[in-house]
């Protein structure tokens, strides 16, 4: 809080720093949503080159991950092995000649 008063509970507020928030948070949807369509066209284009999108999206995803927490990854395809096994399903990638 502000030595004014102006607290988000005071019952002041800055409009004008308020309005200059929520303008920056518009501005930043429209480039999202910029940004958003961009990366569908790049997915279409790829489609027409013969990849398949959604193995794309899975790939950029795993990567994502790696960047964060590899560690987790790792964990998550371990939980993912042993409960296919439990199920009795084949196992995702074969283990033993290397992915």
């Amino acid at each position: 809080m502000s030595e004014s008063g102006e607290g988000h509970n005071s019952g002041a507020v800055n409009g004008g720093q308020l309005l200059a928030g929520i303008q920056r948070i518009e501005r930043l949807e429209e480039e999202k949503s910029i940004i958003a369509d961009d990366i569908k066209d790049v997915y279409a284009e790829y489609k027409g080159n013969g990849f398949d999108p959604k193995i794309m999206r899975q790939c950029v995803s795993i990567r994502a991950k790696d960047r964060k927490n590899a560690d987790k990854r790792a964990e998550e395809e371990t939980l993912l092995e042993i409960y296919m096994r439990a199920l009795g399903m084949p196992p995702l990638f074969n283990q033993e000649g290397g992915e």
